[in-house]
């Protein structure tokens, strides 16, 4: 059962002005940077699109919990202290031993539901297709888009949905799948990088 977990909807679509600051900051948090005391979640406004890897970088790179956000919410979420733990990725109860599941949290923090989850798999034919029976079996609401097909939670469920009512949610592509715990949150997922 994963555990509950934070939301900054308005925050990731509301605060340019946000983003702006942070895609000016320094790659890196300053070495003497502390994580500000009253701050229990980043604000995060969504990114612009922008290269997780160095330029030049090699693509066949694997994908890390660094990598496969942006470089402006890694750097967010280091300056007020937050690291990231690597878990298997499942899709219901399957694990697709290629995924990667990145927690992003305050692990030295009280345990909190102040937490964000990003991953990235990818996935054959089949395995979508068996993934995708399984959650919608169990409840899960699949829809279809120009970028793929969602699978989001049982809305009987879901413990803190974004503003449009979305738990944590599939995002399943011509090879690949992600996951996010709100619908909102897979814009921020940007693996693979774009071709250099």
């Amino acid at each position: 059962m994963i555990p509950p977990r934070v939301r900054w909807t308005a925050a990731l679509l509301a605060l340019p002005l946000a983003l702006a600051a942070t895609s000016c900051a320094p790659q890196e948090p300053e070495p003497s940077a502390q994580p500000t005391p009253s701050a229990s979640a980043p604000v995060i406004a969504e990114p612009e699109p922008e290269q997780s890897v160095e330029p030049g970088a090699d693509a066949e790179v694997d994908p890390t919990c660094e990598t496969i956000i942006a470089t402006s919410i890694v750097t967010e979420f280091e300056r007020i202290g937050w690291t990231s733990r690597e878990e298997p990725f499942y899709v219901g109860s399957t694990e697709l031993e290629d995924g990667l599941r990145c927690m992003w949290a305050d692990f030295d923090a009280p345990a909190s539901d102040n937490l964000q989850i990003f991953g990235w798999s990818p996935i054959d034919e089949q395995a979508t297709r068996s993934a995708q029976t399984e959650l919608v079996g169990q409840g899960w609401i699949r829809e279809e888009a120009a970028e793929g097909v969602y699978v989001t939670e049982n809305p009987e469920t879901i413990i803190t949905p974004d503003e449009n009512g979305y738990g944590i949610t599939y995002l399943f592509g011509d090879g690949w799948v992600t996951v996010a715990d709100t619908k909102q949150g897979l814009v921020l997922i940007e693996w693979p990088p774009p071709a250099s």
